[in-house]
């Protein structure tokens, strides 16, 4: 499965020591989809039924704005 994230942060979060968990562990959000970028909130759990090969686009990331599936990924020059 492939998901399409757009992020819009503009720039690095530093992390520090008010960012460990009470676990004493920093959890990185690898799947792109949490609220709290680029900390994990749990929201990856949303792609747990993700079909291999199959695309998907996350748009809101809640109830009334769920993922869809698209035909292909398109990319163009920003130039």
């Amino acid at each position: 499965m492939t998901r399409e994230i757009t992020h819009e942060a503009t720039g690095p979060k530093i992390v520090d020591e008010d960012d460990i968990g009470e676990k004493g562990n920093i959890a990185i959000c690898m799947c792109g989809l949490s609220g709290d970028y680029p900390f994990c909130d749990g929201s990856h759990q949303a792609t747990a039924d993700e079909d291999d090969g199959k695309l998907y686009k996350y748009e809101g990331d809640d109830d009334e704005n769920t993922r869809h599936e698209i035909a292909e990924m398109v990319f163009t020059d920003s130039d």
